[in-house]
């Protein structure tokens, strides 16, 4: 963001997409490292949609800088924690993820990274012009509650 953001404000366009985690809105217990760089790295994310907002325009596209917080996405990340799980349910990955997901998404339904992609691409957009700071969660309701 150092190194990109000036030249995007004497473009008048840029777009920074930060992934934070749902961890960045809302602690849990043992994540204290995690928890601190999330919510920093949002922190840090809206001073720079503040110090940028009025570059740009809306014809130019302007310049965004937001924040993407995923609750449980099926990556490599989290895989060792539904095996560890599935061990209680005789092997059932299904069983293990539903009941990983039960203690804080209510959605039970973790996301895809391609759907992480698809908002990345929208907040891309030269229409999202007027969206900035913005920490969006994609947690199946999990700060919802």
């Amino acid at each position: 963001m150092r190194r990109a953001l000036p030249g995007m404000g004497q473009r008048g366009y840029g777009r920074v997409i930060n992934i934070a985690s749902v961890h960045g809105l809302v602690a849990s217990v043992n994540k204290a490292p995690h928890v601190s760089a999330k919510f920093g790295l949002i922190g840090l994310s809206r001073v720079a949609a503040l110090e940028y907002a009025a570059a740009g325009s809306r014809d130019s596209g302007g310049i965004t800088v937001n924040c993407i917080c995923p609750g449980w996405t099926e990556t490599a990340l989290v895989e060792p924690q539904i095996l560890a799980r599935a061990a209680d349910f005789g092997g059932d990955r299904d069983a293990a993820i539903a009941s990983l997901l039960a203690e804080k998404q209510p959605s039970r339904r973790t996301s895809q990274p391609k759907e992480i992609g698809a908002l990345s691409l929208w907040l891309a957009h030269p229409m999202a012009h007027n969206i900035t700071g913005a920490a969006i969660p994609i947690d199946g309701g999990w700060t919802a509650q």
